[in-house]
């Protein structure tokens, strides 16, 4: 056996996933996920509207630091523990008491948040997939068409993810380079092709309120959304660890890679397409309802225009296709310790794939669902993104809140922060307490039924149903993450699997 095989077996887990990922391929998972031209432009025009450039700009380098140190401390305990399960068999292993009930309601944040980043991602494309067709076709950008759309891009997704883990893999390695190729031609092309570019004052010190809310500080404070959502599902370098060699260094190292690559070149991207705004009230108005896409136009000509649209375009289908991925890893690992219903089902490996087909899918199903109420509420991207990160990042702080209740009992793995731990645990949890109250707040008043901001309603129900299933019936059988076997009954499972 490997080393990885070993210390999986360590950790009760046959070695059922098929192991074939490099650490460049883990990284690229991550950053895929993180995907700066799926993220930054995606919620650009909310950006306009909340907060403006200064926001925009100045916003980005702020929460990228914050989330560096939220994702150094999941990377020193992702070495301790390189498992699919992630983030909640963490907080099953580190939890001085109540393991399970930790690990369970952790697991339930992870889960809707992946759900929900998921839905984010995808619907974002479609957003821009339509615009294009509409500027290349007449096919309008109607809810209709956006939902359909949606829909199509999700099937897409989860029969890719579907072929196996190889292809994946290859296909994230490729959008590593498509999204920085991609940054370099897109900015090259806004610098140099542009007669007139906005003022250096009007970039790094415009501040726009179009919100209705009369407080600034208010105002800018929500418009750090748009860099907190870019900043979400590197988790799944966690999630991949199974899949990976050298999981214990190249999971964490993936984590890191993919926040501080991400930090670089999307705080260009943003200044650059800032800097090439024509017009901002035609970016607002823009028929497209995609404010990027009439910057592109506005400034390059509309062919050059819809090619650069199209380089967006990409980069978000390879992001949504990796967090269909990630996603269908954590349902995977969840159901194969009996935490969803229907668990049997879900946790059920495709013998010639290799690859959890059930998860992937039920991945790609939530996420519809859950961008289906765009069709009568206009403002619900905005909430599906907010839901994304509160989710995620609740699950990604609980594990380091337990990990510095352990102190010195903390066993680290080969890549560790040391001395530095406990600051950077400090840090990252005060910074995820003060985002997950923000992002609950309404974003735009007066508050009405279609700008009524959802994002507490639909966490308020995943906590609930989480809690009534605890109390009623979990508590008296989840247990937390299984034990599959002894080492020999690890070993028939994988010999079963290698003869099938």
């Amino acid at each position: 056996m490997t080393d990885d095989e070993k210390r999986l077996h360590q950790l009760g887990y046959a070695q059922e996933l098929s192991r074939t990922m490099s650490g460049f391929s883990n990284f690229a998972v991550s950053f895929t996920i993180i995907s700066i031209l799926s993220g930054c432009l995606t919620l650009y025009g909310f950006g306009l509207n909340t907060g403006g450039p200064v926001m925009i700009v100045w916003g980005w380098p702020l929460v990228g630091l914050m989330t560096l140190f939220v994702g150094l401390a999941m990377a020193e305990v992702c070495s301790s523990y390189p498992t699919a399960g992630g983030l909640y068999y963490w907080a099953a292993k580190l939890a001085p008491s109540n393991g399970a009930a930790w690990s369970w309601f952790t697991g339930w944040f992870n889960f809707l948040g992946q759900v929900a980043v998921t839905a984010g991602i995808d619907f974002g494309a479609a957003f821009f997939l339509n615009a294009f067709l509409d500027l290349q076709f007449g096919f309008s950008a109607t809810p209709e068409h956006t939902i359909l759309l949606f829909g199509i891009i999700l099937l897409v997704h989860a029969l890719l993810n579907s072929l196996g883990v190889k292809l994946v893999a290859k296909l994230n390695d490729i959008s590593v380079w498509w999204h920085i190729v991609g940054v370099l031609f897109i900015v090259g092309a806004l610098v140099i092709i542009p007669d007139k570019h906005q003022s250096a004052g009007f970039v790094f010190g415009h501040f726009v309120n179009n919100t209705g809310w009369g407080s600034t500080f208010y105002v800018g404070l929500l418009g750090l959304l748009l860099a907190q959502y870019t900043f979400t599902g590197y988790d799944a370098s966690a999630h991949m660890t199974e899949e990976t060699h050298d999981a214990a260094r190249s999971g964490p190292r993936g984590i890191v890679m993919s926040i501080l690559v991400s930090l670089g070149a999307g705080w260009v991207l943003l200044i650059g397409l800032t800097f090439a705004i024509q017009s901002y009230d035609g970016a607002l108005g823009s028929e497209t309802g995609v404010p990027p896409a009439q910057i592109f136009i506005d400034a390059v000509g509309l062919v050059l225009g819809k090619i650069l649209l199209l380089v967006v375009i990409g980069a978000q289908l390879f992001c949504g296709m990796a967090s269909v991925t990630a996603n269908s890893r954590m349902i995977y690992a969840f159901s194969r310790d009996g935490a969803l219903p229907g668990s049997s089902i879900w946790h059920k490996i495709n013998s010639k794939t290799r690859t959890p087909t059930n998860a992937i899918w039920l991945a790609a199903g939530g996420a519809f669902v859950l961008g289906l109420p765009y069709l009568w509420n206009q403002t619900a991207y905005a909430a599906v993104t907010s839901i994304a990160v509160i989710g995620l990042y609740i699950a990604y702080v609980l594990p380091t809140l337990l990990r510095l209740l352990q102190g010195s009992k903390f066993q680290p793995g080969p890549w560790s922060l040391g001395r530095w731990s406990r600051p950077v645990g400090i840090i990252a949890i005060v910074w995820v307490c003060f985002i997950t109250i923000l992002f609950m707040l309404p974003q735009v008043s007066p508050i009405t039924g279609s700008t009524f901001n959802y994002t507490p309603v639909a966490v308020l129900v995943v906590l609930g149903f989480a809690a009534t299933y605890w109390f009623v019936s979990a508590r008296k059988w989840f247990t937390g993450p299984k034990v599959q076997g002894s080492e020999e009954e690890l070993a028939a499972i994988e010999r079963d699997l290698d003869v099938i």
